[in-house]
């Protein structure tokens, strides 16, 4: 019985150098890469991530030697609001969407010849904040032909990050505690209520800036944050939380304006 090679593969911040010579070993065996298309609103932040994967292609794979296919994306209905206060709606939410991309890609992969090799591009890394593999995982139970699936490790946006700004991620034998911006607050006020020490905090997905909730008790936090990073359009900026969150602020919201599209990620310590 065939079996159908998949190679789930982390591609870095942006930069097409953040690659591993791996993960470029991996993007050269495969056929056909599945991207997911976001683009049914038509907007450019879209567009633009869009064009972001397939300037990685093109940085390391030769023109007319693989495809892409356009999935569309289902939307992701009330879970997409991220509420704490409605957690169950959340997660219920994001389980929607998961099993309607789920089907969405087992319909293309029923449809190819079963001798492609498939291959799925992950923002940072496949183990943090993506469910890649999740979908992978359940798509594999759908199919006809049976997934061989591989997975191969990026850069993550927070390693990127601690690079970029030439710091690192903890104090001396210290823990990082890596969240979401919808769970920082409640995180960081319980840990401190309860006389626990999260160490450096990493912060992801937050576009709403949830740090700002914490400069009136806490203003003297350093913050280090940075947006696209390894991109033309990198941004950086560190100091004390209170004296620069509101210029972030200023700084994500030009760039979004003017690509289309941002993606940061900060630390606290």
């Amino acid at each position: 019985m065939s079996v159908r090679r998949v190679h789930v593969v982390g591609i870095g911040a942006g930069d097409p150098r953040h690659l591993t010579l791996q993960a470029v070993d991996a993007l050269r065996e495969v056929d056909v890469f599945l991207v997911a298309d976001k683009e049914a609103d038509g907007s450019r932040d879209a567009r633009g991530l869009l064009e972001a994967r397939t300037a990685v292609l093109a940085a390391h794979l030769p023109p007319g030697s693989y495809q892409v296919v356009r999935v569309p994306d289902p939307p992701r209905g009330d879970g997409e609001r991220r509420d704490p206060a409605g957690r169950a709606a959340y997660l219920e939410g994001v389980r929607a969407w998961h099993r309607a991309r789920t089907q969405r890609y087992a319909e293309v992969l029923d449809g190819l010849d079963p001798g492609l090799v498939v291959g799925f591009l992950v923002w940072g890394d496949p183990a943090f904040y993506d469910s890649t593999i999740r979908v992978v995982d359940a798509v594999a139970e759908r199919v006809r032909v049976p997934l061989d699936v591989r997975v191969v490790p990026g850069i993550s946006a927070f390693q990127a990050l601690a690079a970029a700004q030439g710091t690192v991620l903890h104090e001396v034998g210290e823990p990082v505690h890596v969240t979401t911006g919808r769970r920082l607050v409640q995180e960081w006020r319980a840990a401190r209520a309860g006389g626990v020490e999260l160490g450096r905090v990493v912060v992801m997905l937050d576009g709403g800036l949830a740090c700002r909730e914490l400069v009136g008790e806490a203003p003297d936090l350093t913050i280090w944050w940075g947006a696209c990073l390894g991109l033309p359009q990198q941004e950086l900026r560190s100091g004390r939380l209170a004296d620069v969150v509101d210029e972030i602020a200023r700084v994500r919201a030009r760039i979004r304006a003017e690509h289309g599209w941002v993606m940061d990620v900060y630390a606290l310590g």
